[in-house]
């Protein structure tokens, strides 16, 4: 066995051995892995490594992130994220993610990083450990890692006869953002929502997005609210719609959402989430997901149910690992 340094040559056997062992519950798409692990900036090179067998195949691989955008949003610099951490089944026990994890803490705390996210990632693939992985969960206990929150994704079938109509507010108006609205749109994010939602709405407009992936709500005129909303035409695969060739149909995505917290608390967030369900309903979207999210009672009221969920894990560097 060896160890080489992140190398985009082996994205097709990276790809590979995820389906291997992961593609039952979350299959991954060559479109999918280079998107968010091979041109996201974020990705640290000098943490993430790749083992090989005496065949030159992969049989275990670490992705980790620390933030590296020139983009001025309000992201941490003093987190580094492990999007991913594999190993082949059949060379488990042998001591290579143990290898692997050592490394990129190593190489992180050199970094000044002070706490370790598994997951949730610029670019992730999950908010955390998938629920039911307890093996999984167990091996991190054990090399300091704290759980410390439980993040879920929720799904609803709609039949084709369904309509879903936007609701009725006699001083809210909502439609889909237009394109010479960009500015307007990220400033109300700067000013409302700084940080991820910000930074993945830049990106979503650097990777052409017109403005169709956005639902707003405007109250006499001004802008209070959005709703993000994602379908198989969308210019970025984004994250509620990473799993949809499990689905025979096509699949479309809602969240995140916001309200100017001036407006808050007039059932405005249901409202802006009917919007933007009512808008995939109008493009024939039947199975709509909702990553992501802890807010299981608040989505119940659309009916919506738990369909995968996650527990949070960190580690804090500078303590030894205590939260």
């Amino acid at each position: 066995m060896k160890t080489v340094a992140w190398d985009e040559t082996y994205v097709e056997k990276l790809i590979n051995l995820w389906n291997r062992e992961l593609g039952l519950a979350f299959p991954m798409r060559d479109s999918l892995f280079k998107q968010n692990s091979v041109q996201d900036k974020n990705v640290c090179r000098d943490s993430s490594w790749i083992v090989l067998n005496n065949d030159n195949d992969v049989i275990g691989f670490i992705i980790v992130k620390v933030w590296q955008e020139k983009i001025q949003v309000q992201m941490s610099k003093t987190t580094g994220w492990i999007q991913v951490l594999l190993v082949d089944h059949r060379y488990r026990n042998k001591g290579i993610g143990t290898k692997l994890l050592e490394h990129a803490e190593e190489v992180l705390h050199k970094q000044g990083i002070q706490q370790i996210l598994l997951g949730r990632d610029p670019w992730h693939y999950f908010p955390g450990i998938p629920i039911h992985n307890e093996q999984t969960k167990q091996w991190f206990l054990a090399r300091g890692y704290k759980a410390y929150g439980t993040e879920h994704d929720l799904l609803k079938t709609y039949n084709k006869t369904t309509t879903v109509t936007k609701p009725d507010f006699p001083e809210i108006d909502f439609s889909v953002l237009h394109t010479r609205e960009k500015k307007n749109f990220l400033a109300f994010l700067h000013r409302c929502f700084p940080g991820r939602w910000e930074y993945e709405a830049i990106k979503y407009f650097e990777f052409g997005g017109t403005g169709r992936e956005f639902v707003v709500m405007r109250k006499r005129g001004r802008l209070i609210g959005f709703c993000r909303i994602n379908d198989p035409n969308s210019p970025i695969i984004a994250q509620n719609v990473y799993w949809a060739p499990l689905f025979e149909t096509a699949l479309g995505g809602v969240g995140p959402l916001g309200i100017d917290a001036l407006e808050r608390g007039q059932g405005y967030g249901l409202a802006v989430v009917e919007a933007g369900i009512a808008e995939l309903r109008n493009r024939g979207i039947q199975k709509i997901v909702i990553d992501w999210t802890g807010l299981v009672d608040f989505y119940k009221k659309l009916g919506y149910e738990v369909w995968k969920s996650y527990t949070s894990f960190k580690k804090l560097l500078e303590s030894g690992g205590d939260s």
